[in-house]
């Protein structure tokens, strides 16, 4: 999700198989959870309160995915609740990495709008 393979060095995933969708989804929570260190919501409340655009339901869907990617890589963390509901957050151990992630994705929207 983060990237398509070789443009950064996040190839633990299949990045040929994410589509833009959850590109642009994965990078918008990356950047709110990046300006709002202390965030931390579920799914359903990301897709709703976080993001700029889209239908609930089909953020819905593109949230999950793009946070399955987000954990998988170890930029976001799911916690389990005493509700039993899935909240995420950033990875404060991970929380350069994420920064240098936005930049680059920044600097290459930068040059492709020049």
């Amino acid at each position: 999700m983060l990237a398509k393979k070789g443009q950064n060095d996040l190839r633990l995933i299949d990045w040929a198989r994410v589509n833009e969708e959850e590109l642009q989804v994965a990078y918008e929570i990356l950047r709110y959870l990046i300006d709002n260190p202390n965030a931390q919501d579920t799914v359903e409340g990301i897709a709703q309160w976080w993001l700029k655009d889209g239908t609930l339901q089909r953020r819905s869907i593109a949230v999950g995915e793009a946070l399955s990617s987000l954990v998988a890589t170890d930029l976001v963390l799911a916690r389990v609740g005493n509700d039993k509901r899935t909240r995420y957050k950033h990875n404060d151990r991970r929380r350069a990495k994420i920064i240098s992630l936005l930049n680059s994705r920044d600097n290459q929207d930068q040059s492709a709008a020049e």
